[in-house]
């Protein structure tokens, strides 16, 4: 495991780190081009086309002391594609869906936003 992702996990319940990590292969799975790339200070895990930036970031693992959440840095422009009322949030640009167990992982409609909000992400 990579260092920066282990600075991110380290300290985690055993829930929230099984959530975290079947998050890292969902994300890997739905977008195999994305980088991984961890924050440890802010202590999460972003997905993005060009690492250093927000502008190719599509989404972002942040473990929290129970759950976890999958931020979408344009999840406000994923409302119309989000079927199943999986996204959370008011602000004007983000979203996020709250994880509580690693079953959660397996909903309906969490790997159809992922992947257009990939698909609506600018490339370099």
């Amino acid at each position: 495991m990579d260092e920066g992702v282990e600075q991110v996990t380290n300290g985690l319940e055993a829930p929230v780190r099984e959530i975290v990590n079947r998050l890292r292969m969902l994300v890997v799975n739905a977008v195999p081009d994305g980088i991984e790339e961890a924050d440890p200070a802010a202590k999460l895990l972003g997905y993005t086309f060009k690492p250093g930036t927000y502008k190719y970031l599509i989404a972002a693992i942040a473990p929290q002391t129970r759950h976890v959440n999958l931020m979408f840095a344009s999840g406000a422009e994923l409302a119309e594609e989000d079927t199943e009322g999986l996204l959370e949030g008011t602000g004007k640009r983000a979203r996020h869906i709250k994880f509580h167990t690693p079953a959660d992982v397996d909903r309906a409609g969490v790997v159809d936003l992922l992947s257009e909000a990939a698909r609506r992400t600018p490339r370099p």
